[in-house]
């Protein structure tokens, strides 16, 4: 592929590597079947709390003094490398959330075709609502790029929305291509050479937005995770403060010291920022609401249904209806149905039948 160059005649070449390239990255990744081996050591935790994190990084950049100064768990730190073998949950309390932390093995490069049990360790980071990938400072840009390339590699993106584009497909009736707005990449003859190597012959493709050939296949494939990632710049008692300001600039970026505790208020306030939780007080009849220990939802599922499902899912049997206080509704209070979308720190009171 680098050494084709690229133009219109060739884009439709270039489009067909790329889909067989991903579809024999899927295979190594998930290979075809084989003798199921014993039943190994455990590796994943089991979920707990409003929201996941997980620490992604090489071997001894502070994954683990990071743990421990959050979350106040003790994980083994040690002067060598790989001293984390398995993975040591955490949970801190912030803002009235419960946040797990997974303090994962460092990565090293080849983790995706399964070096130093990499695969594990980036299954476990696919589980996670946000990825701190954990850099030192020293070293930052050359270890970020493989990172995230291994993460990649496994079907993780990192800090990017779903690609705009539909995909469904049928049993008869040929490949439908529909572009919403100019391609600057895709016609008609890639897409068709894209799908034909996964064997699909009949679909609607549409397409909403100005997308790449990669978009596609990420599609197409269907395996593909969508995760905010923070980077935590750690070590920073090592550098000048010069240094520290043309960091600051960085995007998505925070510069910590985990041995001396700096800068931790700023990391959490942009953790809550990326998870985007939403929380909601209770309050009961003729009380005054409960402050101390909001029901917390995800972003993407706010409405009163959720929030009834979360309590218990007998609750949405015996709804009648709702009272809302807060920044989503018009009046204080108002009645409201199970569809209305709540908003971050409003109070519910829930009336049964």
């Amino acid at each position: 592929m680098a050494r084709t160059q690229k133009n219109k005649a060739t884009a439709h070449h270039l489009g067909l590597l790329k889909a067989r390239l991903a579809k024999l990255r899927r295979e190594l990744i998930t290979p075809k079947g084989g003798g199921g081996g014993g039943p190994g050591e455990g590796f994943d935790v089991a979920k707990t709390g409003d929201a996941r994190i997980g620490f992604v990084g090489f071997p001894s950049v502070g994954k683990s003094t990071l743990l421990s100064n959050l979350a106040g768990v003790y994980s083994e730190v040690a002067a060598y490398e790989f001293t984390t073998l398995t993975t040591v949950p955490g949970v801190i309390r912030y803002k009235g959330a419960k946040i797990q932390l997974l303090d994962l093995p460092g990565i090293i490069e080849g983790a995706k075709d399964g070096k130093g049990r990499g695969r594990q360790v980036i299954a476990v980071a696919r589980t996670c609502n946000l990825i701190l990938i954990v850099l030192d400072v020293l070293k930052p840009l050359g270890h970020k790029k493989i990172i995230e390339n291994e993460l990649e590699g496994f079907g993780i993106r990192l800090n990017s929305k779903p690609p705009n584009i539909g995909f469904k497909k049928k049993d008869k009736g040929g490949i439908n291509l529909t572009a919403t707005c100019p391609q600057s990449e895709l016609d008609t003859e890639t897409v068709k050479s894209i799908l034909a190597e996964y064997k699909i012959h009949n679909a609607d493709v549409t397409l909403r937005s100005d997308v790449t050939a990669d978009d596609l296949i990420d599609v197409v494939e269907g395996n593909r995770v969508y995760i905010p990632c923070i980077y935590v710049l750690n070590k920073i008692d090592q550098i000048s403060l010069e240094e520290l300001d043309i960091i600051y600039k960085v995007p998505h970026c925070v510069p910590i010291s985990a041995h001396h505790r700096w800068n931790f208020d700023d990391l959490l306030e942009k953790i809550w920022d990326y998870l985007k939780l939403v929380r909601i007080y209770t309050k009961p009849k003729g009380q005054l609401p409960d402050y101390s220990s909001p029901v917390v939802l995800p972003y993407s599922r706010t409405t009163v249904e959720d929030f009834c499902m979360k309590i218990h899912k007998n609750l949405i049997k015996e709804f009648k209806y709702a009272l809302v206080w807060g920044s989503s509704v018009k009046h204080n209070p108002q009645k409201v149905g199970k569809d209305h979308t709540l908003e971050d720190e409003d109070v519910i009171q829930i009336v049964k039948k």
